[in-house]
């Protein structure tokens, strides 16, 4: 009984974390994105089945295999501390029982997500002809591949003999880790680990930098993408869906729409630089620690990932029409938006 509230209260915890949180992902710019997204998803969908191709096999197969990766979405909340394989290691058959009643628990939440992702691409299949049993099939493996991996992956710490304390607990805490690195994104979050990766291979883009001290901060941000685990992919990931959208798009006006949100939100992302090093003291202490020193070389810097987007993205514009739109939303957001956005926050 005393385990079972021991879970219940921290499962409450994990939960006040996220309504904690949540407010700050789904802010006013995030959902005017979304809702411009969902917009342009819904159109081309309903573009798909007015013109469904008369030879659907290699896009259902291809749909297919997509749905079929959403087996491997999802993980198992433990909810085990550091200490507790020293305080609680004599109720480890009580914990075991909460540890499977998470397994269950996770399994049918994320069970529920992919059937709601099975019903979104249900008219598809009605489209194409698809006989009701081969799409009840469809559903019923995906459901039994999920079941089955999250067997496997409930037997790396919760095997039949002996709970394995030490990877159970190192899961769970990096578990947290990517679930505060996510929140980070959007706002500072209490409890995150900073993690560095030298990435050597990119030590040459930094020597391009003078090292003085007139560019301490430019250097300083610069480091910062390189080597801290979000700033890099987040660019790669929102640069190519950037590209994509140029690319792929028809619409000149759409396409460019469509880029400069993703650029708008990486730039937006970035800002979050400007907290990066607040609890580095050794920083703190420099003599190049001034506020319009930080401010004006953030906004270089910014200002120089903005360059970085647009040379690949006029090279996909395909056009001159969408180059010049690039070109100017870009210029947009160097002039008007980083000056303004810089100011307050490092203000």
């Amino acid at each position: 009984m005393m385990i079972e509230t021991l879970f219940r209260k921290r499962r409450a915890q994990s939960q006040a974390l996220h309504f904690k949180y949540l407010p700050y992902v789904f802010n006013d710019h995030f959902v005017l994105v979304l809702v411009f997204l969902l917009g342009f998803v819904l159109y081309q969908y309903s573009q798909l089945l007015r013109h469904f191709p008369s030879q659907p096999l290699g896009l259902i197969c291809l749909i297919v295999a997509l749905y079929l990766l959403t087996m491997f979405m999802g993980t198992i909340p433990l909810y085990l501390e550091a200490a507790d394989r020293h305080f609680l290691l004599v109720q480890e058959a009580a914990i075991r029982a909460q540890l499977k009643l998470s397994f269950r628990r996770s399994f049918i939440q994320w069970s529920i997500l992919q059937t709601l992702i099975f019903l979104v691409l249900l008219p598809i299949f009605l489209r194409a002809n698809l006989a009701y049993w081969l799409i009840v099939l469809i559903l019923a493996l995906s459901l039994i591949g999920k079941y089955l991996i999250f067997k496997q992956r409930q037997a790396k710490y919760l095997p039949k003999q002996q709970l394995k304390w030490d990877q159970a607990i190192a899961f769970e805490a990096e578990r947290r880790q990517k679930v505060l690195r996510f929140y980070s994104l959007f706002t500072n979050v209490k409890g995150l680990s900073t993690r560095v990766k030298p990435r050597t291979y990119l030590n040459p883009l930094l020597g391009v930098l003078p090292k003085k001290a007139s560019s301490y901060w430019l250097n300083l941000y610069s480091r910062a993408f390189l080597r801290a685990g979000d700033y890099l992919g987040l660019f790669v990931r929102l640069l190519l869906m950037a590209g994509l959208s140029l690319l792929f798009i028809p619409q000149s006006y759409l396409s460019v729409a469509v880029a400069m949100v993703f650029n708008f939100l990486l730039l937006f992302q970035l800002l979050a630089l400007a907290q990066h090093f607040d609890y580095h003291y050794l920083v703190q202490l420099t003599p190049a620690n001034q506020p319009k020193a930080r401010a004006r070389q953030l906004v270089q810097f910014l200002r120089l990932i903005s360059v970085l987007l647009l040379v690949p993205q006029l090279a996909l514009a395909g056009s001159l029409l969408k180059a010049g739109l690039v070109l100017g939303g870009i210029c947009l957001l160097d002039v008007i938006y980083l000056p303004y956005k810089v100011k307050k926050i490092v203000d």
